[in-house]
């Protein structure tokens, strides 16, 4: 029953019903959510609508949160800037794509050669990276959270074959965050744009290849309709968290408990999102084979191992900048990088691999 009319109808005068009008208007936001994907496209822009309707039914439509694909309310690559100017209350992207902000805000997304998706969320959560991830984006405005992954991405559709690391020199490729310094390393043209943008490209010959995310989000896109060439594995982007930034201003007004409402629907969102990219690409990736004609190929030794030596250039720089908070965010990441990372040799990869070994998978 409607308060107001319950309230009437048990013989409480109307000054009583009027007080209580305002108390529950004051008590109610709307709040804008601008993407940096197109409505609903599997994977990120299912999570991003998800991440919405979670806020606004925690809250108990306290915070009512409304959706604005990519390019409706401001451009998918405005929608740091759209949060931080206060003109929509958070955004769901990726850090990957904040580069020219700072140096600094890629390494909370992906690194090339770098963290799982268990071991990105291990370093926010319990080896400090939250507080440095807080530190950083403060300076633009914005409270950030992680709030989904899409595991380990793939490294990418290509036009032709890639036979040796000579093959990717003068290549137009797409990608983004610090796996593009790396393809700039090894002698590739590097461009980021969206993914709707990158079929465009590939289609016209405006590139060469280029990687988005993996099989489920791919396919939707169509990228197998004009490469064939599926290459792995993806170590630019070992895994690639997904995010939600609010702005600070409008986070620091709300009481207590809708923080802990916004801050709990992102942190519950992490794991059913990576595990629906990783049971829906494998699902994926069995219809491109078998279906579409795509050829899946692992690149060369001498491909792997020329990405690691620009992966590791590339961390060392980060690890010299001139910006000392970028140089705090890049300490610690190899700090717990190598922590978990001797670890998981005995556990998660020592598994791995001899399940491997037995199953053939």
């Amino acid at each position: 029953m409607d308060r107001r009319k319950f309230l009437a109808s048990v013989g409480v005068g109307t000054a009583a019903a009027a007080l209580a009008s305002p108390a529950i208007a004051q008590d109610k936001r709307q709040w804008k959510m601008v993407t940096a994907w197109p409505k609903n496209l599997p994977g990120p822009g299912v999570a991003a609508q998800t991440l919405a309707d979670r806020i606004t039914t925690l809250s108990g439509g306290r915070i009512e949160v409304k959706l604005f694909p990519a390019g409706e309310l401001v451009p998918g690559r405005g929608v740091f800037d759209a949060v931080s100017e206060g003109t929509a209350e958070l955004y769901h992207a990726v850090p990957a794509y904040w580069g020219s902000k700072s140096k600094g805000i890629l390494l909370f997304g992906s690194q090339p050669f770098g963290l799982r998706a268990d071991e990105q969320f291990g370093w926010l959560y319990h080896g400090g990276g939250q507080a440095l991830y807080d530190e950083m984006y403060g300076r633009f405005g914005i409270k950030p959270f992680l709030c989904g992954n899409s595991g380990p991405q793939w490294g990418g559709w290509f036009r032709n074959d890639i036979n040796s690391a000579e093959d990717l020199k003068g290549l137009k490729f797409r990608t983004t965050g610090l796996a593009s310094e790396m393809a700039a390393k090894l002698g590739m043209a590097a461009e980021a744009m969206s993914g709707p943008a990158m079929f465009q490209a590939l289609q016209t010959g405006a590139l060469d290849a280029g990687e988005f995310i993996g099989p489920w989000t791919d396919s939707a896109l169509g990228y197998h309709q004009v490469a064939k060439n599926y290459y792995w594995p993806g170590v630019g982007e070992p895994s690639s968290a997904e995010e939600c930034g609010v702005n600070a201003e409008a986070y620091a007004e709300l009481p207590d408990d809708l923080k802990q409402v916004v801050s709990l629907a992102c942190e519950s969102l992490y794991n059913p999102v990576w595990t629906e990219y990783t049971t829906k690409h494998a699902l994926a990736l069995k219809k491109l084979v078998a279906d579409e004609g795509v050829q899946v190929k692992m690149f060369p030794e001498d491909v792997i191992t020329a990405m690691g030596k620009a992966a590791a250039e590339v961390i060392d720089e980060l690890r010299q900048d001139d910006d000392e908070l970028v140089k705090r965010i890049a300490e610690s990441f190899v700090a717990y990088r190598d922590s978990v990372g001797s670890y998981m040799v005995y556990a998660d990869n020592g598994q791995m691999n001899a399940r491997a070994a037995v199953m053939g998978y």
